[in-house]
């Protein structure tokens, strides 16, 4: 069984698909952490245009309170920047005691609403002074969103192991390295092993690289994703099995393992976005292992600790893949 696996091992460091395959999760990983530190407040700031000695000064000081003030120096500079595409500029300038407002008609909804409501809003300045304000911290944009891609792109890591397991084995049957392992003297259980152990470990090493590039966890909380990276890795491993026994060839194989990706991120996803308050349905997708590792991965990533109920499902689904395995293994050495 040694020779098995170090022919695997072999076989792993000759295929740059493989390799790439699994630090690609990583690579994603970095770039969503990257996207995740720039600062996108400044998109919902406004901006306003007027020009020099156009506006009072103290109308100039008030409109800085609600976002940038750009100067302009004479009035065809002035429409210039208004008219221009690839900026929101509001133009303001006076109208007698109050202020009216100027845009080229190509703003956004929230920006050309804002134009519409500035001039009420300026005659009403001094009953607003009275008035008082606090200012709530700016939240981030992409807070609401950034740990689902983060969790989807973990959940890749973790089943990346189904891909190179299931195309190892229509890479053999096509090389007709099939034959001979079915003649070699291994027990069902040797099979198995020798076939789910290189996509389990570089899974598993895979998850675990995303996770620290991703989330930064407490001990504890990492302890409780180590265990949820291994079940889940082991998992996708017996598919990958299973999906590379019944293909007949490497096409055929590819479209098992794309039907078998969509269903391990959509599902989840599904159940995260859109089936949390049915009960019924909710319990119904846990029949997909990632939908346990979804729900445990989001929760470990907002600082919780319920991810007991999680690694019990994946034990379940390992236990019975393992079992099926196991059991079809002895049929396909008698075959």
């Amino acid at each position: 069984m040694i020779k098995g696996l170090r022919y695997q091992l072999k076989s792993v460091g000759k295929d740059k698909f493989c390799i790439m395959s699994f630090l690609l999760p990583v690579v994603v990983a970095m770039a969503l952490n990257i996207a995740g530190s720039i600062d996108l407040s400044s998109l919902g700031e406004y901006y306003f245009c007027v020009m020099d000695g156009g506006v009072a000064e103290e109308t100039q000081r008030w409109l800085t309170e609600y976002g940038d003030v750009t100067v302009c120096q004479t009035r065809e500079e002035w429409l210039s920047a208004i008219r221009e595409p690839s900026t929101n500029l509001i133009g303001v300038e006076m109208d007698g005691e109050g202020i009216k407002t100027t845009l080229s008609g190509d703003e956004l909804p929230l920006w050309q609403q804002a134009a519409a409501t500035l001039p009420a809003l300026y005659e009403q300045r001094e009953a607003s002074a009275e008035i008082s304000i606090q200012r709530l911290e700016q939240p981030d944009v992409l807070a609401g969103i950034q740990y689902i891609f983060m969790a989807m792109t973990l959940i890749t890591a973790m089943f990346m192991g189904c891909t190179f397991n299931a195309m190892n084995m229509i890479s053999e049957k096509e090389d007709g390295v099939a034959l001979i392992n079915e003649i070699l003297p291994v027990t069902s259980r040797q099979y198995v092993i020798q076939k789910i152990f290189i996509g389990f470990v570089f899974g598993c090493l895979s998850a675990i690289a995303t996770t620290a590039v991703c989330f930064r966890l407490s001990p504890a909380g990492a302890a409780a994703m180590l265990v949820l990276t291994v079940l889940s890795a082991f998992v996708a491993a017996l598919v990958g099995l299973f999906i590379g026994r019944i293909s007949e060839g490497m096409m055929v194989g590819v479209v098992y393992i794309k039907i078998v990706m969509i269903v391990f991120m959509a599902v989840p996803l599904l159940k995260y976005l859109a089936m949390a308050e049915n009960k019924v349905l909710s319990a119904v997708c846990y029949v997909i292992p990632s939908s346990a590792t979804f729900e445990g991965v989001m929760d470990l990533a907002n600082g919780g600790m319920a991810a007991g109920k999680d690694m019990v499902i994946l034990a379940v689904h390992c236990a019975g893949w393992l079992l099926v395995c196991l059991l079809l293994a002895k049929h396909w050495k008698k075959t």
